[in-house]
């Protein structure tokens, strides 16, 4: 008796093997190793990316809030094209607090979602002189009470304008690197970030983000990560090497 065979879509070991791709499973790591383990991931980062940091222009904490509420959604590159227009034009918390809204989107509209992000920026001026006499507060409880900042922003600003590690900066590449590498489980980024706290040390929560980041839009991308040239290739668990 002759034998049907079904036709349909070929599985997915099926096209990795035809495109030449070796399809690896994912290793565990003992959650007695995890301690060590994130060390050595930290001490590679920092010798494959010692200038690791934030790529958004600025000059103070204002501008850092500023262009860190514009990058939603939004590239750093892109971001630094608009915002020495939107520094110049409005200098101060004050100035951006008397902002005409249609001028603000005119500089910000290549940023995406410009509306809601001038409706941020210019109730961040207003919060800012209403509450904090025009500067930028350097304390989490304070800055997540500001319009359009979430703890993200918070730690961005924390971290970076004003040396404090208070928390890590879980953005989607930092999300996306962490779960690669199985510091985390856990795909909430406020999740994320408790797992990534409890592994690295604190001094190290800041430059952490920037090294996750740097590592995944240069190396560890979404659509297909560069195992091949990968400095973690020989203990990422999930290293198709």
């Amino acid at each position: 008796m002759k034998r049907t065979i079904a036709k349909g879509k070929p599985g997915k070991a099926l096209v990795a093997k035809r495109q030449g791709v070796r399809r690896v499973a994912p290793k565990r790591i003992a959650k007695s190793e995890l301690g060590p383990y994130a060390l050595e991931v930290l001490a590679r980062l920092k010798r494959e990316y010692p200038d690791a940091r934030t790529e958004l222009d600025y000059e103070t904490p204002l501008q850092l809030l500023e262009a860190t509420i514009l990058s939603a959604q939004c590239t750093d590159k892109r971001v630094n094209m608009v915002t020495p227009i939107l520094f110049k034009t409005f200098p101060t918390a004050a100035s951006l607090a008397d902002a005409p809204p249609e001028r603000v989107e005119e500089i910000i509209r290549s940023t995406g979602f410009f509306r809601n992000k001038t409706k941020s920026l210019i109730g961040l001026g207003k919060a800012l002189v209403e509450r904090h006499n025009g500067e930028v507060p350097d304390t989490m409880e304070e800055l997540v009470k500001l319009p359009g900042v979430g703890r993200k922003t918070a730690n961005v600003v924390l971290g970076n304008a004003f040396g404090k590690n208070v928390g890590v900066v879980v953005d989607t590449h930092v999300a996306r690197v962490s779960q690669r590498l199985g510091l985390t489980r856990e795909t909430d980024p406020v999740k994320i970030e408790l797992d990534l706290m409890k592994l690295f040390p604190t001094e190290d929560w800041a430059l952490l983000s920037h090294l996750l980041i740097f590592h995944g839009r240069r190396v560890c991308e979404a659509r297909r990560p560069k195992c091949e040239i990968c400095v973690l290739n020989d203990i990422c668990p999930t290293s198709s090497v």
